[in-house]
C-alpha cells in the first residue's frame, strides 16, 4: 500500500531533522536508528514507489520490489539500505537536492552508522538482514547529477546490500539495530 504522505527530501546542505520531520539524530548515535523511508520498484527502471510499511521475505526481499527476488543462491542484494546522512553529504557535494528514493535504495536509515562488514546483522522491525556487500553507485547516478556517482563512492556512502535471514514486517518509524 502506497503511503499518502511522502517523506520530506533530505536537504542538500545539511540534514534538517529526519525525513519525517523528527529532530536530527547524529549518524554516529550508536547501534540503533530508525527507518525513515521505504521504497520499491516493480520492474527494472520503474519509478520508485514510497510506501509506509512492507513485508520482508526470503523470496522477494521487500515485497513488490523486483530486485529483491532470489536470482541464484546466495543472492546478495535482496534489500538495500542507505544512511540519510550519507545521502545529504553526497547532495551537498554535488549541489543538488534530489529525493532519497532516486538513489534506488529500499530503506532510508537515520541515526545509525550502517556496518561496513559482510556478515553484520541488522534487526529491522521484525525482520533480520545480513550485510553482504557495499552498494556500488551505478551510472544512473550521473544522469541525476554530474559527480553524484563519485560523491557516493567513498566510505560505503552508496549504502549496503543485504540478504534476508529472518522474514518479518517493517514500517517507517521502526527501530533498526545492529545485532551482535
Amino acid at each position: 500500500m502506497a503511503t499518502s504522505v511522502a517523506p520530506a527530501q533530505v536537504g542538500a546542505a545539511k540534514l534538517e531533522g529526519d525525513a519525517l520531520g523528527h529532530a536530527a539524530v547524529p549518524a554516529c548515535a550508536g547501534t540503533t536508528g530508525i527507518v525513515a523511508g521505504i521504497a520499491r520498484h516493480a520492474r527494472p527502471k520503474a519509478p520508485m514507489e514510497l510506501i509506509d510499511h512492507a513485508t520482508i521475505t526470503f523470496a522477494g526481499g521487500v515485497q513488490g520490489d523486483f530486485r529483491g527476488a532470489m536470482k541464484g543462491k546466495p543472492y546478495k542484494r535482496q534489500v538495500t539500505l542507505m544512511e540519510a546522512s550519507d545521502w545529504a553529504t553526497a547532495q551537498a557535494l554535488v549541489g543538488h537536492n534530489i529525493p532519497w528514493q532516486e538513489r534506488r535504495a529500499n530503506l532510508l536509515v537515520e541515526g545509525l552508522d550502517l556496518p561496513q562488514t559482510a556478515g553484520a546483522r541488522l534487526r529491522v522491525g521484525t525482520a533480520l538482514l545480513e550485510v553482504t556487500v557495499e552498494t556500488d553507485p551505478c551510472e544512473r547516478m550521473e544522469k541525476l547529477a554530474e559527480g553524484l556517482r563519485a560523491a557516493l563512492t567513498p566510505d560505503w556512502r552508496g549504502g549496503v546490500c543485504t540478504k534476508v535471514v529472518e522474514e518479518g514486517a517493517i514500517a517507517v518509524g521502526d527501530t533498526i539495530r545492529i545485532e551482535e
